[in-house]
């Protein structure tokens, strides 16, 4: 008998998701070693929160949804750039339940971030990730393009 993989709905979060969306955020946040002493304060997951339903807000959130549970995020943000006219779609959030992985949601969330990114004219979205992270890597090298760009950051306030 062959193996059926269930359906995946990919969604905008609404607020009724807020209590299976937060173990996602914080294991997302907890992958990045964002635990502890170092955790993210409250008020930036509050704020971050809010802004997913504030429609003056460039910041949205995607989620999948699989027998009516949220086991996947995906925050993504436009912006303007240097050196285009139109807006660049950042994928800065992607994160899927640990035991589902290797099921597509993932790359369905990437999917539909490519298309929401279609629709507001954006002709490119990237992201970034650690270097360690292996099975992402695994994943985004089959859906995009890595083009060898290195990320410098600094602290200033």
């Amino acid at each position: 008998m062959t193996k059926t993989k269930k359906p995946i709905d990919i969604r905008a979060v609404r607020p009724e998701d807020h209590d299976e969306w937060r173990p996602l955020w914080d294991d997302y946040n907890a992958f990045y070693e964002r635990t502890g002493p170092t955790a993210l304060p409250e008020e930036v997951t509050q704020t971050l929160w809010r802004r997913f339903f504030d429609a003056s807000e460039p910041v949205h959130c995607l989620v999948a949804v699989r027998d009516g549970h949220v086991v996947g995020l995906c925050h993504y943000l436009f912006h303007r750039a240097t050196s285009r006219i139109e807006n660049l779609c950042y994928l800065q959030d992607l994160f899927t339940l640990a035991e589902l992985r290797g099921h597509g949601i993932g790359r369905a969330l990437i999917n539909a971030t490519y298309e929401r990114a279609q629709e507001a004219g954006c002709k490119r979205v990237y992201w970034q990730t650690h270097a360690t992270n292996t099975p992402g890597r695994t994943l985004y090298d089959k859906v995009a393009k890595h083009f060898g760009f290195l990320v410098y950051a600094k602290d200033v306030g």
